[in-house]
């Protein structure tokens, strides 16, 4: 596939890999911390276990371990890379950008790096990046890598958060495929006047660290949890909608749906929104949680590298969240060989 002719390719998924630390982190521990029970946790939310970084490791070190069994899926070297983009909202500092971090350790020499914060959408706004820059190069490939690790910025007496989230990264390659196989459109949308429904309030340039923003929990992620599902089911069916429409296509169609694992219970009520019922839904939150950017593509590698995919499939990906945002992207599955 990497020597299709531009005038008959597009940009596609040549490979996928992701990450997971090794610490499991059971229920009966979160609750223990967030004053809930196990049950509770598992009612509100489907998930039963989740991943921790180990102490020594980064938001880097975690992007760098997927983007490499993504490389290995696309049988292409790091010196083959042209773009290297890193999707976090928690990256390893203020700057240098995460992503330079990863070409370093990744040896990536040729490829222009940078991040972007677009927190549970960034994944998919990456794509729509990659695609546009293989586009203007069809000799080029891109590298995408989602990587958080909300696990250090949790405040776990609050369990609105604290049940949730967890630490993750996956990764694609992307570059030219034959048509008709490939990214066949995006959905992006922005909406900051709904910016403060998830946040972490300090750390930036309009609150620095001190004493008093340690002291007064400005540096822990927040979420205004029932006013991002009411968000959530208000703006994610209409887009989805929207995008498969505009491509020509039927939603019947759509094979495979691989959404942002943001809560079991809430994505069981946008596939009955949104008219998904007959595509199959990858789901992975159960043993992971809410691994923030990185869901989308640790549950598409899993779909991936289980034989889930196959050849000519209309596969559907949904990020939403901090923002906040949403971004969706229909492609036609079909991986380098």
């Amino acid at each position: 596939m990497n020597s299709v002719s531009a005038a008959k390719s597009t940009a596609g998924i040549l490979g996928t890999g992701s990450y997971l630390p090794k610490e499991e982190v059971s229920n009966d521990e979160v609750a223990a911390r967030a004053g809930v029970t196990a049950e509770w946790i598992e009612r509100k939310t489907q998930i039963r276990s989740r991943r921790y970084a180990a102490a020594d490791e980064a938001t880097s070190d975690l992007a760098t371990h997927a983007a490499e069994a993504a490389l290995e899926s696309a049988g292409i070297p790091a010196s083959r890379i042209d773009y290297l983009i890193v999707a976090t909202s928690t990256g390893d500092f203020p700057q240098p950008p995460t992503s330079y971090l990863v070409q370093s350790r990744l040896e990536a020499v040729n490829a222009a790096c940078f991040d972007i914060n677009v927190v549970c959408s960034g994944f998919v706004y990456g794509l729509e990046l990659a695609r546009s820059l293989v586009a203007m190069r069809p000799d080029a490939h891109a590298l995408v890598v989602a990587a958080d690790l909300y696990s250090r910025i949790l405040d776990f007496s609050d369990r609105r958060t604290a049940i949730l989230f967890a630490d993750g990264a996956g990764a694609a390659v992307v570059g030219p495929v034959p048509a008709p196989y490939g990214i066949i459109d995006t959905e992006l949308n922005s909406r900051g006047d709904a910016h403060s429904l998830i946040r972490v309030e300090a750390g930036g340039s309009r609150r620095p660290a001190s004493h008093e923003t340690v002291d007064d929990g400005g540096h822990f992620f927040k979420m205004e949890g029932r006013a991002v599902r009411e968000f959530v089911n208000d703006q994610v069916p209409p887009a989805l909608n929207r995008l498969v429409t505009r491509t020509g296509s039927r939603l019947d169609e759509v094979r495979h749906f691989v959404p942002h694992q943001a809560n079991g219970v809430m994505l069981s009520e946008l596939v009955d929104q949104a008219g998904l019922g007959h595509a199959r839904t990858h789901r992975t939150l159960e043993k992971y949680g809410n691994v923030g950017s990185a869901s989308v593509p640790v549950t598409l590698d899993e779909a991936h590298r289980s034989g889930q995919l196959t050849d000519g499939d209309l596969v559907l990906l949904a990020g939403f969240g901090g923002g906040m945002a949403v971004g969706f992207c229909l492609l036609r599955w079909g991986v380098a060989a």
